[in-house]
């Protein structure tokens, strides 16, 4: 609304070189309240110091410097020192791919190691409705090294991309002892959330995205370290596919509803209305 640009590569850019040192859920092993008495955001702030814009001026009247420059850290284990943190790379990774044009969001802190690198059948719930009504059911057919995939669940789809992201494992699945799978949706999920999560898939599905075509049984193919999202079906099928979609009614013919279905952006763009975008001249 200020007029800056804010592509979603930067967020990527910025965790790439971030190493990740807060030891806290669901990242970590400890709690909010651990880092509070570990020294707090300003200690946290100090540790990434040299990462920091020191010389801006905060809404304090002094400098970022000089309102962290008495911080400490309490406890090693909380916060991390900058050249020994729990990992390389911040806890946010930003995937694109055929499936995700614009971009998708995972949580890659949160995230299970070994399903970061991951190839799975899709299991396809049409909306927040179609995966509470099936996704206990014990026929349904999924196993752990699927892909499960929910529609319909971003800013104009649900509406209000609410966070439906962080989707059930199947009850039969969590019997078995399985704890994380890969799940993908245009919906956000809960920051206390944990899992092999993608999310804000963008353009959604609701607005004729490749989410909306995906099939049960197609492939899909996730790689954070590459940064990549695919659905792995040649491109003259997906052209085929995205030519027949039809979209689904709207939510709302009228009043504010239809507005905000009339105005929202999507993920990558931040979701805000269209029509406040750009920087205000003030005579």
């Amino acid at each position: 609304r200020v007029g800056l640009d804010l592509p979603l590569e930067k967020f990527d850019e910025l965790s790439r070189t971030t190493p990740f040192i807060t030891n806290v859920r669901p990242s970590g092993a400890f709690l909010m309240e651990d880092m509070f008495y570990a020294g707090g955001l300003p200690a946290v702030m100090k540790e990434l110091g040299t990462l920091l814009h020191l010389n801006a001026v905060t809404v304090t009247g002094k400098t970022v410097g000089e309102n962290i420059a008495q911080a400490s850290c309490f406890n090693r284990e909380v916060i991390k020192a900058l050249n020994q943190p729990l990992q390389r790379e911040g806890g946010t990774a930003i995937l694109k791919g055929n499936l995700a044009p614009r971009g998708a969001v995972i949580k890659q802190s949160a995230a299970s190691p070994q399903l970061l690198k991951h190839k799975g059948r899709a299991v396809v719930f049409e909306d927040n409705n179609d995966l509470t009504e099936r996704v206990d059911d014990p026929d349904l057919d999924v196993d752990e090294s699927c892909v499960l995939v929910l529609k319909k669940a971003g800013p104009k789809g649900a509406p209000g991309m609410p966070e439906w992201g962080d989707m059930p494992v199947p009850a039969k699945l969590l019997k078995a002892g399985v704890k994380d799978m890969v799940r993908l949706s245009d919906a956000r999920m809960s920051g206390t959330a944990y899992g092999t999560v993608v999310l804000h898939v963008s353009p959604e599905s609701a607005v004729g995205g490749p989410l909306a075509v995906v099939k049960n049984g197609d492939v899909i193919e996730l790689d954070v370290p590459a940064r990549r999202l695919e659905l792995l079906i040649p491109a003259a099928e997906m052209k085929r596919r995205r030519a027949a979609w039809q979209p689904p009614a709207p939510h709302y013919q009228r009043g504010y509803g239809k507005m905000y279905l009339d105005h929202i952006l999507q993920a990558h763009e931040g979701c805000d209305f269209d029509y406040l975008r750009g920087a205000t001249v003030v005579a």
